[in-house]
Parts: C-alpha cells; sequence; structure tokens
C-alpha cells in the first residue's frame, strides 16, 4: 500500500467513525426507549399500550422525511445537512425528555425524526462520496461498528437509568454525543455537495407522505386497539390507493423523490426486494425473543437482557471480518449460502426451551449475529456498487426508506404470527408451541431474500467486494 493510499484509508476511517457517531445516537435511543415505556405510562397516566405511539411517531417521521434528504444534501450540502440534523435529533431529545404528557411526548418524538431521517441517510451520503469503489465494504464495516455498539448496552442501560434515576435521563444522554458529533463534523469533514441539484418534486414528495404516513400508521396500529379497526383499515386503503398515485407520478416525473427506475441496476434492486425480505424476517427478532424469554420461560427483564444481547455481540465480532469474507465468496455465493445460514439460525431460535442449556441458547444467538451481521453489511455494500455517483444521493434517500418500513413489517409480521399461532391452537396466550410458529414464519420470509440473490451474476459488484469468479464460474 502506498503512503498516498494510507492516508486515504485512514480518512476513510474518521469519516466512517465521525459518522457512526450519528448512528450510535440514534440506535442507543431506539433500544432503550422500549424498556422505559411503562414507567412514561405511569408518569402520563395512561394505558401503556397506548405508550407505542412514542415508537410510531418516530418512525412515521423517519418514513416521511428520508425520501427528502438525499434532495436536501445536494441543495444545502452534507456536511451542513449533516451537522444541523445532529443538532435537531439532539434538540428533539431533549424535549421529549421535559415533556408532560403523552402528545407532548409523540410531539417531540417526531421532531427527533426529522433529524433521525436525515441524519442517518445523509450521513452514509456523506461517506459514500468520500470514498472509492475499493473502499466501500471496509467503509461500511468501519461505519457498522460503533453504530451497533448501540443495541449492545441499550438494554441494559435503559434498564438502569430507569429503575435508578428517571426514563427522562434515557433522553438526556443523547445531549453530549450530539455536542461530540457536531463538533467532529465541523473539524474533519468536508462539505461535498452537487453542482447542479435537480428540482423539488414537490407532488411527489406529498404522495410519498400521504402513502407511507397512512400505510406506516395502519401497520403500527393494527391489532393494538389504540384506534377504531375501521381506522386502521381506511387508512392503509388510503395509503396503497396513495402509493399507486405516486407509481404513476414516479413513471412520469423525470426525477421523482424515490427514483423507482433505481430497481432496474440489478443490484440496486436485488439489495431492495431482497434486503426487504430479509429485514422483515430478521426485524421480528427484538419484538418476538424478548416476549418468550419473559412470557414463555418466565424471566425477568434483567435476565432477558443479559441473552438477548448477545446477538448484537456477534454482529459486532463479525464486522472486521465481513471484507475478507466478501473478497473470497463475492456478492452473490455471500448472499445465497450466508442467507440459508440465516434462516436457519432464525428458525433455530423456535426450538428454545427453559431446559436447554444456556451455553446452546447464547451459541445460536452468538452464531446467528455473526451471520447476519454478514448479510447486512452485503446487503448495504452491493445496493450502491453499481449507483452512478450523481443518482447516489437518490438511491439513498431510497433504500432507508425501504430499511424503515422492513423494521415495521418485521414487528408486524412477528405479532401478527404469534396471534395467529395462538388463535389456531386455542390458546388464550401464546405457549411455548406457538412462538416456535412464529419464529418458523419469519425465518421463511427471511429465506425467501434468497432466490432474489440468485439472480445476480456471480461477479456483480467485484469492484466493491475484490472478488474475482473464476472462469468458468462466469458462464453459468
Amino acid at each position: 500500500m502506498t503512503e498516498g493510499d494510507e492516508r486515504t484509508s485512514g480518512r476513510t476511517r474518521l469519516t466512517a467513525l465521525i459518522v457512526a457517531c450519528a448512528l450510535f445516537m440514534q440506535n442507543l435511543d431506539s433500544s432503550v426507549v422500549a424498556t422505559a415505556l411503562p414507567a412514561m405510562a405511569r408518569d402520563f397516566g395512561v394505558d401503556p399500550t397506548h405508550m407505542s405511539l412514542a415508537i410510531t411517531s418516530y418512525l412515521i417521521s423517519l418514513v416521511v422525511f428520508v425520501p427528502a434528504s438525499g434532495w436536501v444534501a445536494d441543495r444545502f450540502g452534507t456536511r451542513l445537512v449533516f451537522r444541523l440534523a445532529i443538532v435537531v435529533f439532539t434538540l428533539g431529545s431533549v424535549l421529549c425528555g421535559q415533556a408532560d404528557g403523552m402528545w407532548s411526548l409523540v410531539a417531540a418524538r417526531v421532531l427527533q425524526g426529522m433529524g433521525g431521517a436525515m441524519m442517518v441517510p445523509v450521513g452514509r451520503l456523506l461517506l459514500l462520496r468520500s470514498v472509492r469503489r475499493a473502499e466501500m465494504v471496509a467503509a461500511m464495516a468501519w461505519l457498522s461498528v460503533p453504530s451497533m455498539i448501540g443495541p449492545v448496552i441499550g438494554p441494559p442501560v435503559g434498564g438502569f437509568l430507569v429503575t435508578y434515576l428517571s426514563w427522562r435521563w434515557i433522553f438526556d444522554i443523547n445531549v453530549p454525543i450530539g455536542i461530540l458529533g457536531v463538533v467532529l463534523v465541523t473539524l474533519f469533514i468536508e462539505d461535498i455537495r452537487e453542482p447542479r441539484p435537480q428540482r423539488f418534486d414537490a407532488k411527489g414528495f406529498l404522495l410519498s407522505t400521504i402513502a407511507l404516513t397512512a400505510v406506516m400508521l395502519g401497520l403500527e396500529t393494527v391489532g393494538r386497539d389504540i384506534f377504531p379497526v375501521a381506522a386502521t383499515w381506511v387508512s392503509m386503503g388510503i395509503g396503497l390507493a396513495a402509493g399507486a398515485a405516486y407509481v404513476r407520478h414516479a413513471g412520469r416525473h423525470p426525477q421523482p423523490i424515490l427514483d423507482l427506475s433505481l430497481l432496474r441496476v440489478r443490484s440496486f434492486g436485488v439489495s431492495i426486494y431482497g434486503g426487504l425480505l430479509f429485514r422483515t424476517g430478521i426485524g421480528a427478532i427484538p419484538f418476538l425473543l424478548p416476549l418468550m424469554l419473559q412470557l414463555g420461560f418466565g424471566l425477568s427483564a434483567a435476565q432477558s437482557g443479559t441473552i438477548t444481547f448477545v446477538s448484537a455481540v456477534g454482529a459486532l465480532l463479525m464486522k472486521p471480518a465481513t471484507q475478507t469474507m466478501l473478497r473470497r465468496l463475492g456478492f452473490r455465493n455471500a448472499l445465497v449460502w450466508n442467507g440459508v445460514l440465516c434462516a436457519g439460525l432464525l428458525a433455530a431460535i423456535g426450538a428454545f426451551r427453559p431446559d436447554w442449556p444456556l451455553v446452546a441458547i447464547y451459541a445460536v444467538l452468538f452464531t446467528g449475529g455473526l451471520f447476519r451481521s454478514m448479510q447486512f453489511t452485503a446487503f448495504n455494500s452491493l445496493a450502491y456498487s453499481e449507483i452512478p455517483r450523481e443518482r447516489m444521493s437518490a438511491a439513498t434517500g431510497f433504500y432507508s426508506a425501504n430499511q424503515q418500513l422492513s423494521m415495521t413489517l418485521g414487528v408486524t409480521l412477528g405479532a401478527g404470527s404469534l396471534s395467529a399461532a395462538a388463535w389456531l391452537s386455542g390458546h388464550a396466550n401464546p405457549a411455548l408451541a406457538d412462538y416456535s410458529v412464529a419464529f418458523a414464519v419469519v425465518a421463511a420470509m427471511t429465506l425467501l431474500a434468497v432466490p432474489c440473490a440468485l439472480s445476480l451474476a456471480r461477479d456483480v459488484g467485484a469492484e466493491v467486494s475484490g472478488h474475482r469468479a473464476r472462469p468458468a464460474d462466469k458462464k453459468v
């Protein structure tokens, strides 16, 4: 490696770690909020089930504003927007900690979501525009390491703060992280912007806002008794109608806010379709596993937390080895075979029983975290491997919206599968066998991503992964 290459690699690592500060803050926040919902409900004097709006409002805000993030970054510069997004997210966190009721908390969460919607995709865009394609996998791995610490430390930190201090502290801990992020961005990040940003697609933004908001609201409230059942289905109907109108609009607009023509790039399309299926299945784990351990096994929340964090540890440890694995296997082979392993390990969680040795449970969760981590990095890197620089902002907005949607679908699929299994078996409350069925369903959803990967060429994204298919393979 030449001296210039070393400087470039050092700059790549620094940029990735600075951007990762924002991802760490968002992931830490997401992993501690659920822990505090019962305490919030007691303080506000509301039904704990209605406090799910504190999560729903944030997710909807994310999904609505993520598609506009690319245009805003192109128009005003990635450094300025990224820095402002951190400020907005931190301000929203402060207001969450000062909320005196559920609806003031919801309003603050919406503001926080606006900052998060700009912070994460713009940070990723900043990184992608700063590195060479050959460094993309390494950059994504460096980006993921600090951001994945949040899910590891979030549950125990959140539990400690809620139990011994106050739930308001879970939002206040974002303040020093946000200040550090702003300082580092100001000192070390270059301002990168497109010289001729595209015209803002106002009509497309309105249609996509209605579609995503209505569908997300329907999915987040179905079966939760927050709104009347009819209102939930009307919301989803409106969302689907607006979505159909948007598809028609996007086909006619030269630069739509969610550019569906990007799906014609095979590597990006597979990352969208396959990634949605894979993340939907994996997204059910944070919902199903704690319930099974606490309600099925009879463990306490603290005992459950000491088990569930093991997957995040495995994911964290896998990141440094991901680039080497992708160089040897290539994107296609990695996504196919690793996808099968991920589905099998996900189904194995449903076989857990109270009499299992704890070391066996740890082994399954840890190994599953390893392979899922590699799959996430592979999808994330493949998505941008063949996207031209001038379309990178549109691609990041599209991809980020897809990721947020899959999170909601994962929880919905997990909850629906568990309820259906309990109803079919005649159980008033889900039994362990019902959890097994639910995990089998979400594992099958994850496995559906494998055929998407099979449609890829064996040497797809070789410039990014460093993999070179053998001549015999290229003929396949």
